[in-house]
């Protein structure tokens, strides 16, 4: 089943992917995003050290869809985080033509590929539209990624404030009670 996490920031999503990841035996943790500043690298690092440390990882930033074509297994999970960080470095690719190129592998990709791909993405059409042509070009691509990939994955999910509702797919798993616990 390929599914689809969607989420503001700090929503859940992430924590989501991963917990639904967790359900497979073998999982490959793809990440797009590059750490090009120390905030970033601290991203990075939050995100690595909360991953089990038996998952593979693999760094790619733009192709994608050969990543999940080399690492998509039949009885493997593939995560990938984040989406709208894989956008952003299409976007600010020189060649103009690499966006188009990849959006379309990605698609093409997900059809054919075997066992599980948990895809994050971040939601970022609810709010203002934006005033710069290159920001309201990077929201507008992201919604029409977001709907192509609705359409093709079996699951989506949208998440906030840590709670996921799905929109299209079958029902998550439970998660264990903590009713009752202090922390």
């Amino acid at each position: 089943m390929h599914s689809l996490i969607l989420g503001g920031a700090r929503s859940g999503k992430s924590a989501l992917a991963e917990r639904l990841a967790a359900e497979s035996d073998d999982v490959v943790y793809l990440a797009t995003g590059q750490a090009g500043d120390e905030e970033m690298s601290e991203r990075i690092a939050h995100h690595r050290a909360r991953r089990p440390a038996h998952w593979g990882c693999v760094e790619e930033p733009i192709a994608l869809a050969a990543a999940l074509r080399r690492h998509a297994a039949p009885d493997r999970c593939v995560l990938v985080d984040c989406l709208t960080l894989w956008l952003s470095n299409l976007l600010g690719a020189s060649d103009d033509t690499v966006f188009a190129r990849e959006r379309e592998a990605l698609l093409s990709a997900l059809a054919d590929l075997p066992g599980r791909v948990v895809l994050v993405s971040n939601e970022v059409g609810l709010g203002v539209v934006p005033m710069g042509a290159l920001t309201r070009r990077y929201v507008d691509e992201a919604g029409r990624l977001h709907q192509a990939l609705g359409a093709v994955c079996e699951r989506v999910v949208f998440v906030a404030a840590g709670l996921p509702l799905v929109l299209k797919g079958a029902p998550l798993a439970a998660e264990p009670s903590t009713r009752g616990t202090r922390t």
